[in-house]
């Protein structure tokens, strides 16, 4: 069973009506999930909108940010974002900050020379503001002169960095309390990011992302999850590439296709996502838990209909 470290909620899928936040976040707030995630990707809703809407209609629901792209507003924003949801529901507010998709930065017109560097400034700047510092600072992305906000958090949030590659992590451990892995994430790959970042789970907070799909056999769940990593596959992140099977893994998908996948070992579906039995998605929680995990946002299908199904699901696994 995961520990009480461990805090198992949901992703809002950045295709979900907006209204949806609301009854989500009481579904899960009353069942007794730990969290819900909202997704902020262009051109789709707005994380902090929606973060606001599920504060204020829960109790006890933590409400992670995944991500607030570093540049899309500016640091200063950012903080008053971020110090204003923490006003809302106090401790109870993951922020993330990432690099966001470079082509989406680019089609607004905002994408820096340098994602690294631009993103490494607004972590530092935010943190500081948010720590209620009045900062004048001036980088090659981050331009401030006295500013400070007006109302910090008592207790600021820890700042979680989105990243994904060895340099971004390395620097998430420098300027960052935590980490948030995007999908597939498991307990390999989790340790591989604490590595890379020179950071322990013990004092940095590590969030996870899993695609959630449980069925009474595991055939059936496999079959249905097969073209989801297949996409996975065609444009291979460090979270499969790590993995100590994913030559294997590659073959078999070059060779056989998504038959191959959908037959693919057990083992390997429970290191890769939460596919399969319940018990399956729990064991797969238990790895994370095992590597250091504190968060965990579960993916539901991106159908409304469906989704509202898996609210069950999903509480389930919460409970233990």
């Amino acid at each position: 069973m995961p520990s009480n470290q461990l805090q198992i909620g949901m992703c809002f899928d950045r295709t979900f009506p907006p209204g949806f936040v609301t009854e989500v976040a009481h579904s899960l707030d009353q069942g007794g999930a730990g969290q819900l995630w909202v997704i902020e990707d262009c051109f789709f809703t707005s994380g902090p909108s929606l973060a606001a809407a599920a504060l204020s209609v829960t109790e006890r629901l933590t409400v992670g940010v995944g991500i607030l792209p570093a540049v899309v507003r500016t640091a200063a924003v950012t903080a008053m974002e971020i110090a204003t949801l923490d006003g809302l529901g106090p401790g109870r507010l993951l922020p993330g900050i990432g690099h966001g998709v470079q082509s989406w930065m680019g089609q607004m017109g905002v994408r820096p020379a340098s994602p690294l560097t631009a993103l490494e400034e607004v972590m530092v700047a935010v943190d500081r503001l948010l720590a209620g510092e009045k900062l004048t600072m001036h980088g090659q992305y981050v331009h401030l002169d006295d500013v400070q906000l007006d109302q910090p958090p008592a207790e600021p949030p820890p700042l979680l960095a989105g990243v994904r590659g060895p340099k971004s992590l390395a620097m998430a451990g420098r300027v960052a309390g935590g980490l948030v892995l995007a999908e597939p994430a498991g307990a390999s790959y989790v340790r591989w990011s604490l590595e890379q970042a020179g950071r322990s789970a013990d004092d940095f907070h590590v969030a996870v992302f899993g695609v959630l799909c449980v069925a009474r056999e595991r055939a059936e769940a496999y079959r249905t999850m097969a073209p989801w990593l297949g996409r996975q596959l065609d444009h291979p992140s460090p979270s499969l590439t790590t993995l100590p099977f994913h030559a294997d893994l590659a073959a078999r998908y070059a060779e056989k296709g998504l038959d191959g996948l959908a037959t693919i070992p057990p083992h390997w579906w429970a290191e890769m996502a939460p596919v399969g039995t319940l018990d399956d998605a729990a064991a797969h929680l238990q790895a994370l838990d095992d590597a250091g995990v504190r968060s965990v946002g579960l993916y539901p299908m991106p159908d409304v209909e469906i989704a509202r199904a898996q609210v069950n699901d999903i509480l389930a696994l919460a409970r233990g």
